[in-house]
């Protein structure tokens, strides 16, 4: 079985339970995850967790990320993109000129609550919303908190506008495109979107099912294998004294005394923090810390 990280490219048309099911048959192991969905007409960065990193796919999906996307002012869609039924077109005003555009994408910036679209994976009272919306079904939704982080590189080509967004998790740029649409008073849907970068991990490094397999192989796939630990080095990393790893290995609580930081830190752990734990440079567990017991927990374990 392999274990590590995989920075797939996911090409247009796919899902990504699409990619998890491929690379499942393509690497013939069943422990393999996807750190975030993108919808069929997407593509880009996709970063899947194989084998014991599948254990990390809750953390990862946490992250930011990056988008370029392309929108279309004038065009309203049930699902807020391109692939959806066109529910109502509007004519774009004279007065809407570049200066207006830009104001209206900036206001954006920061948190602001956006309310989901009906053609998403989010659940509601056991069912997914798409679920609902394909049955005819509108549901109310709860608006939920997300952050625009920076909204750049912006061309405009009326009725299209495209951009580069760097985001909080949880943000449907679709949703970005029709709150922007909404505010302009023309309405917009998504025509296009790419997942730039995930944790750092860029499409230059990614790799499409087709080369994945063509790799495989040739037995070449591991020298693109990211270890298991890659994507969390934010996280300090302690080393577990020898006398002392048996408790490791059978997943008990930890001192700190019985640990070692790999480099000289005279930074006392805070309250819930979560640490990277090492024996023998391998990398074994994550560990959260409990001030008022000073005692570390088992967060996650990656023995096997």
């Amino acid at each position: 079985m392999i274990d590590g990280i995989i920075n797939v490219y996911k090409e247009q048309g796919f899902t990504s339970f699409d990619v998890v099911a491929k690379l499942r048959g393509i690497l013939k192991q069943k422990k393999i995850g996807h750190t975030g969905t993108l919808d069929p007409m997407a593509e880009g960065v996709l970063m899947v967790c194989l084998g014991k990193a599948t254990k990390l796919v809750d953390m990862l999906t946490f992250s930011d990320k990056e988008y370029r996307t392309t929108m279309r002012l004038g065009i309203i869609t049930d699902t807020e993109d391109i692939s959806g039924q066109v529910i109502s077109t509007k004519d774009i005003p004279d007065f809407l000129d570049n200066k207006l555009i830009l104001d209206t994408i900036n206001s954006f910036l920061g948190e602001y609550n956006q309310i989901p679209p009906m053609y998403s994976a989010i659940k509601k009272d056991g069912k997914k919303l798409y679920e609902y919306a394909r049955a005819g079904i509108e549901i109310e939704r709860t608006p939920r908190p997300v952050n625009i982080f920076s909204i750049t590189n912006i061309e405009i080509n009326l009725p299209d506008i495209s951009f580069d967004v760097h985001c909080s998790k949880g943000t449907y740029i679709r949703s970005l495109c029709r709150d922007i649409g909404d505010k302009l008073g023309t309405g917009a849907t998504m025509t296009a979107l790419t997942r730039s970068e995930v944790c750092g991990f860029t499409m230059d490094n990614s790799l499409k099912l087709e080369k994945i397999e063509e790799l495989h192989k040739e037995d070449m796939l591991n020298a693109y294998i990211l270890p298991v630990d890659a994507l969390i080095s934010d996280y300090v990393r302690y080393d577990i004294k020898e006398k002392f790893s048996k408790y490791l290995y059978n997943g008990n609580k930890l001192f700190v005394n019985q640990l070692t930081p790999h480099l000289d830190s005279s930074e006392k752990l805070q309250d819930g923090e979560i640490i990277r734990v090492y024996f023998n440079d391998e990398f074994l567990a994550l560990y959260e810390y409990k001030a008022d017991e000073d005692i570390l927990k088992p967060y996650k374990m990656f023995l096997g």
